[in-house]
């Protein structure tokens, strides 16, 4: 397979999961990554990715993408706000479990995002706190999804 210039893989690493099943899948097809963070990471030597150490600040790793960020890229992030972002800029963005996140699916995200914040804040007993953990099955879907999502880009 050959190297697909005009698509990266975007992994906003901070807290990410699946950083090294995106590569896994990126490599499998080619495509350069970019690992995003604000540090606590160790470099990758492989040849298809650039690790990038953003300064220290709120949403800085966020920002760095969203500023470059462009139509055919890919973005992993479980953050709801950057993928807004991305799915605006015209790139496609994939959750840790799999999810796909596009213009038909990201105002029901963002609503859905803004809605458990409220439940959250409203919940002095924190009887609401924590969500379910990460399983195999979730970095499953995540493999196949990010697969699927680069062969389409391919396609294009």
């Amino acid at each position: 397979m050959t190297i697909h210039p005009t698509t990266t893989v975007y992994v906003d690493a901070d807290a990410c999961p699946v950083r090294d099943e995106a590569l896994k899948v990126a490599e499998r097809h080619q495509t350069p990554v970019k690992i995003v963070s604000n540090g606590g990471i160790r470099p990758s030597r492989h040849p298809l990715v650039e690790t990038v150490i953003v300064p220290e600040g709120a949403d800085a790793a966020d920002q760095w993408i969203a500023d470059r960020i462009g139509p055919r890229d890919v973005c992993v992030t479980g953050d709801i706000p950057l993928a807004a972002r991305c799915v605006e800029a015209g790139a496609l963005v994939v959750k840790h479990n799999g999810d796909r996140l596009d213009q038909r699916n990201i105002g029901q995200a963002l609503g859905m995002r803004d809605l458990m914040a409220d439940l959250r804040a409203a919940d002095p007993l924190a009887v609401h706190r924590g969500g379910k953990g990460f399983t195999k099955q979730d970095r499953s879907r995540f493999l196949d999804s990010l697969d699927r999502i680069l062969r389409e880009t391919a396609r294009r």
